[in-house]
């Protein structure tokens, strides 16, 4: 039996694809509009926030917009989660 290890549930979802801006876009996408469950802005904006590094200009643009709705502690949850997630990929 094959095994892998996976160091975030959002990633097992990727498998063996690659990890695109747009990929994470999408992820934050999902996060924003509740997809999976209930709406997450926190992670949202991680996603945003990671994919808006990585070139997608369109994260830069709902990041903003989701962070108007958001307390400045909770944007900064999603930065340190995004340092985090940087830091292990």
């Amino acid at each position: 039996m094959a095994r892998f290890e996976v160091h975030s549930a959002d990633m097992a979802i990727l498998g063996e694809k690659a990890v695109t801006a747009d990929i994470l876009f999408q992820m934050g996408l999902d996060s924003a509009c509740g997809r999976q469950g209930a709406a997450d802005l926190v992670t949202a904006h991680k996603w945003f926030n990671i994919a808006a590094l990585k070139g997608n200009s369109e994260a830069a643009k709902y990041r903003k917009e989701i962070s108007g709705e958001m307390s400045a502690s909770e944007i900064a949850e999603a930065q340190r989660s995004a340092r985090e997630w940087l830091a292990m990929h």
